[in-house]
């Protein structure tokens, strides 16, 4: 579940000239591991999943810091579907909110959350395509553990009726739980792991240290990312505002994360 986050407040950029020595010094206490969210965070916000293309120049970025530390994508999305976006085998894909972890190609590295609750996922995917069927915008988006109702494209006076097909499919399947998300809603698997504790997962796995550790994100489920560090590390939220967030610092838009990767290739040395 995400955790509470504190208020609203003033969170200093990440690209200030003050501020980037800060977020560097925790790179030099460890080895280092580099955990991104993918959609609003390496890409824009888009009104259809499949329109969220990686720019060249970003996958570039990413192969280069691959040479330096590991990278995981840590997504929302299915870890398929994340590999035919970034075409980048030497990273790590952390996919369904961490549910579902994939290593670098050739590292046997795999670990699955809550496989035994896949056929409640397939019930409750049949259930919710049957209850949008008629609202005109919704889109039905399945992955592995988890399924998502997207209503970005829907009618504002639709939300309601959206809401509550949501709400009563989730009664129906009490294996999953409900979470929000932008201009979305999910059912995903009801046990107790989320990004932060995939991450946790992949700190040990893969030998990092925590205190070494870059998370960034942009989205309510990247604050369990967030506070797993707990203040510990670098945290980043990718917001154009100040708004409640347990990380501790801020980037506006994908366009300033590229220019993070780049600090962070220039501040390690290759492996």
């Amino acid at each position: 579940m995400t955790p509470a986050c504190s208020g609203a407040q003033t969170i200093p950029s990440a690209l200030h000239p003050d501020q980037v020595p800060r977020w560097l010094a925790p790179l030099s206490r460890g080895r280092t591991g580099v955990f991104l969210d993918y959609d609003g965070t390496l890409t824009p916000i888009v009104d259809r999943p499949e329109q969220a293309t990686l720019a060249d120049a970003t996958r570039g970025r990413l192969a280069l810091l691959a040479d330096r530390c590991p990278v995981t994508i840590v997504t929302g999305r299915d870890i398929s579907v994340m590999q035919q976006f970034v075409e980048l085998d030497q990273v790590s894909y952390a996919g369904c909110h961490g549910l579902d972890i994939l290593g670098p190609a050739g590292s046997g590295l795999r670990h699955a959350a809550a496989a035994t609750l896949l056929p409640e996922v397939d019930a409750a995917e049949a259930d919710l395509r049957a209850a949008t069927a008629g609202i005109a915008g919704v889109l039905i988006e399945r992955k592995r553990y988890s399924v998502s109702t997207h209503y970005r494209l829907a009618d504002a006076d639709q939300l309601p009726r959206i809401d509550a097909a949501v709400h009563e499919v989730a009664r129906a399947h009490r294996g999953l739980r409900r979470e929000g998300g932008k201009k979305v809603f999910e059912l995903r698997p009801d046990i107790d792991w989320d990004k932060g504790r995939a991450v946790a997962w992949l700190l040990d796995a893969l030998a990092l240290d925590r205190s070494a550790a870059v998370c960034i994100g942009d989205d309510e489920t990247d604050e369990d990312l967030f506070a797993m560090l707990a203040g510990d590390g670098v945290s980043m939220v990718v917001a154009r505002d100040d708004r409640p967030t347990a990380a501790r610092w801020r980037v506006r838009d994908p366009a300033e994360v590229v220019r993070v990767l780049d600090l962070l290739i220039e501040a390690l040395p290759p492996a």
